[in-house]
């Protein structure tokens, strides 16, 4: 399938395998994975930090295997889930260094067609958030005041 944005065809991501079991070779059950997410959050790290430290070092492959909750639903549990999501987030510090970007170089006609772009990304992105409760549903992004979020 094409992408949205360019001319290429991409390649497809990897898969996670079917079998909805956790490995012999974990070492951590349940409650001490939480408990260690709930530190991490602690911490200052976004989900997918907290998901990608588990898996590389701790050897935890998946979360939602092994406690049967996603890490965003255990830190919501605790109350420690973070305002924005993690994707928007990115989309939205990509958007402010194109646009830091621009300010020095009026003549990119390139990156001004990729700031339209992944702003237009960021929209449906919070649209698909309000829609479903993730965000209030009066939030718009305005990009002077997204270096502001992204602080």
């Amino acid at each position: 399938m094409a992408r949205m944005h360019s001319k290429k065809r991409g390649k497809s991501g990897s898969k996670r395998p079917p079998v909805r079991t956790t490995p012999e070779w974990v070492e951590y059950s349940a409650h001490e994975v939480e408990d260690m997410i709930s530190k991490f959050a602690k911490e200052g790290q976004t989900p997918t930090q907290i998901g990608m430290r588990l898996r590389d070092s701790y050897g935890v492959p998946s979360v939602k295997n092994l406690t049967k909750k996603s890490i965003n639903k255990i830190l919501e549990a605790g109350n420690a889930r973070p305002q924005y999501p993690d994707d928007l987030l990115a989309l939205i510090k990509r958007a402010v260094n194109m646009r830091q970007h621009l300010k020095s170089n009026k003549g990119d006609k390139h990156n001004r067609v990729k700031l339209i772009h992944v702003e237009s990304k960021i929209n449906r992105l919070v649209k698909y958030y309000t829609a479903s409760g993730r965000m209030p549903a009066d939030w718009v992004y305005e990009h002077d005041k997204a270096a502001l979020i992204v602080k």
